[in-house]
């Protein structure tokens, strides 16, 4: 087929893109700025992203991905086709995007994604699971018949997967993820502080002191936000430990349904998980001492992957580097003819990618 081969990670809090033979080319959060009255989008990325909780009634900032799942057709439209731009310029022919879907979505699910893809200037468009995604990406040898579990966990969910031989044997999805550990910091300062701050705020105090474990050198950092009783503007102190506090329900909600999978993975599956051991991927695996919490709460050896917020995206890659893995296992390259009815469905074992 004519046209560059893209990975695109449609992810709650960002969307990256890989380019076949590139790698990561683009990374921007999954947000725009539109105007109220005409709803035209203004801005996306990181610029619109430093617009939350900073508009006018003039200005609106969406999000248009919510737990994993697209929310908001035309914002999200939006947004590919500008990155798609930036990517690709003025060339001829229109790239194939392969995407990743969440697990369990419905087959009216699937083809919205599809038509979303087509309909912001890919050629063809091809759909593959997320947590088979990160597998690839985290270096995952889809050849062998050998189980391998892949908790991936993004901004608005988790994701949970035994694999074997590139498919999927046990797999579950929580709604429990980054997002989730920000809303509770949000929560416990307004309740046992009785200060406010915004998701932006939250998010940063995560990534500088946030942790899975009581650190034994306490580490505090200053934050400015709103008193709730007098509607002032405050400069406070917090601390790792009330961070730590805060979160560990959400935390153990994670580890816990690392657990319950584990508990209906076959033997022989399970088996093999004990020698290999399981797998973090996705932008939350980075806080500290999460790894060692899942071990703890499964007694299997535990890692975290090189990179692991572009897990994801280099998966996708690598599946779309790889036709005779797609061919083996079903994925199909649709255009928009082919979603309604007019044109012939591209199969990449009988055309092959670029």
């Amino acid at each position: 087929m004519p046209g560059i081969n893209i990975g695109l990670d449609i992810g709650t809090s960002s969307v990256v893109f890989y380019v076949q033979d590139k790698g990561v080319v683009l990374s921007e959060p999954t947000v725009t700025a539109n105007y109220t009255s005409s709803g035209k989008m203004i801005s996306t990325g990181t610029k619109a992203y430093k617009m939350i909780g900073r508009t006018s009634e003039n200005y609106t900032v969406k999000r248009p991905v919510s737990d994993g799942i697209v929310t908001d057709f035309t914002a999200m439209q939006n947004i590919i086709r500008y990155h798609l731009q930036k990517i690709c310029g003025n060339r001829i022919f229109k790239p194939h995007l392969i995407i990743n879907m969440p697990i369990g979505i419905t087959n009216l699910e699937k083809r919205a994604l599809l038509d979303l893809a087509t309909s912001s200037g890919a050629a063809s468009a091809c759909l593959i699971e997320e947590p088979i995604a990160a597998a690839l990406g985290a270096g995952i040898d889809y050849k062998k018949p050998r189980g391998t579990m892949v908790v991936n966990i993004g901004a608005g969910t988790t994701d949970i997967a035994v694999l074997t031989m590139g498919n999927l044997s046990v797999c579950s999805t929580i709604k429990t993820a980054g997002n989730a550990l920000d809303s509770a910091i949000c929560r416990y300062l307004r309740h046992e502080r009785d200060l406010v701050i915004g998701e932006i705020t939250a998010e940063d105090i995560k990534k500088k002191i946030g942790c899975s474990y009581m650190r034994d050198a306490e580490i505090a950092i200053q934050v400015k936000g709103k008193s709730y009783l007098s509607s002032l503007p405050t400069l406070f102190e917090i601390t790792s430990t009330e961070i730590f506090l805060s979160i560990r329900e959400q935390l153990e909600v994670i580890a816990n349904s690392v657990h319950d999978i584990i508990s209906e993975t076959p033997p022989e599956l399970l088996c093999d998980i004990t020698e290999s051991g399981i797998v973090l991927t996705g932008g939350t695996a980075k806080l500290p001492g999460l790894d060692k919490l899942i071990q703890r709460k499964t007694h299997i050896k535990t890692r975290v992957a090189p990179d692991p917020e572009f897990c994801v995206a280099k998966g996708l890659g690598v599946a779309v580097s790889h036709p005779e893995y797609l061919q083996k296992n079903g994925y199909i390259f649709k255009s928009k003819g082919d979603l309604y009815g007019y044109g012939s469905i591209a199969i990449a074992s009988e055309q092959g990618l670029n």
